[in-house]
C-alpha cells in the first residue's frame, strides 16, 4: 500500500479501537457491542479493494486482540477481520464509488452476522464457549442492529476520506505505469485541444479581417 493509504488506515483503525474500547464497550448494551472497528475495515475495503482490505482487517484485528482488556487468544479477531476485509473488497466497484446505499448497508448486516459467527466458530475450536452462555442468537441480532445503526454515520465518511487519498495527484504521479500513462494521455489531449482552439481562433480572425475589407469597399 502507498504511504497515504497506510497513514490514513492506521489513523482510522487506532481512533476506532480507542473509541470502541473506551466508549462503546462501557455502554453496557444488551447483547453484542457496536463494532466500530469492523465498520472502518468495511469502509476502507470498499475503496481500496480486497488485498488492502485483507491487510487492513488483519492489522486492525491483531490490535484488537492485543489491546486490553482482551480476554481471548491473539489472532482470533485478526483472522475474522482479515476475511471480512477481503470479502468486502471484492464488492468494490471499479471507480471506488457506490451508486446506492443498499449495497454497503446490506454488506454491513452480512459482515456483522458473519464476523459474529466466525468469531464464535474460531472460539469453539480453541475451547472458548462464552458465546453459548450469552446466546448466539441474541449476539447475532444485536450485532446486526447496532452496526446497522452506526454505519450511516461512519462508513460514508470513511469512504470519502479514502477516496481523497486515491485522488491525490502527488500519489498518482508516483504510482503505476498505467496511472502515469493516463496523466500523459490527459496532457496530450490538452495540448491537442489548445492547438485546435488556436487554429479556430486564427481562422475566426481571418474571416473577420476579410469581412472588414469587404465592408470597407462597400463604404467607398
Amino acid at each position: 500500500m502507498r504511504f497515504n493509504r497506510t497513514l490514513l488506515s492506521a489513523t482510522l483503525v487506532v481512533v476506532a479501537l480507542v473509541i470502541q474500547v473506551s466508549v462503546l464497550a462501557r455502554l453496557q448494551l444488551p447483547g453484542a457491542t457496536p463494532d466500530l472497528l469492523l465498520l472502518v475495515v468495511l469502509g476502507l475495503a470498499f475503496v481500496y479493494g480486497h488485498v488492502s482490505g485483507a491487510l487492513i482487517g488483519f492489522g486492525a484485528g491483531l490490535l484488537a486482540d492485543l489491546a486490553p482488556p482482551a480476554d481471548h487468544a491473539a489472532g482470533r479477531y485478526a483472522l475474522v477481520l482479515c476475511v471480512i476485509g477481503y470479502l468486502a473488497g471484492l464488492a468494490r466497484p471499479e471507480n471506488g464509488q457506490l451508486k446506492s446505499a443498499f449495497t454497503p448497508m446490506a454488506f454491513v448486516v452480512a459482515a456483522a452476522l458473519g464476523s459474529t459467527l466466525l468469531y464464535a466458530g474460531v472460539g469453539a475450536l480453541v475451547g472458548d464457549t462464552a458465546a453459548r452462555h450469552v446466546g448466539l442468537g441474541s449476539l447475532l441480532f444485536t450485532a446486526a442492529v447496532y452496526d446497522l445503526l452506526l454505519a450511516p454515520f461512519t462508513v460514508p465518511l470513511i469512504m470519502a476520506l479514502a477516496r481523497r487519498t486515491e485522488n491525490d495527484p502527488v500519489a498518482d504521479s508516483s504510482g503505476s505505469g498505467d496511472v502515469a500513462a493516463g496523466w500523459l494521455a490527459t496532457g496530450t489531449g490538452l495540448r491537442i485541444g489548445s492547438q485546435r482552439n488556436g487554429m479556430r481562433l486564427r481562422a475566426a480572425r481571418s474571416r473577420a479581417s476579410r469581412a472588414g475589407r469587404i465592408k470597407g469597399v462597400k463604404r467607398l
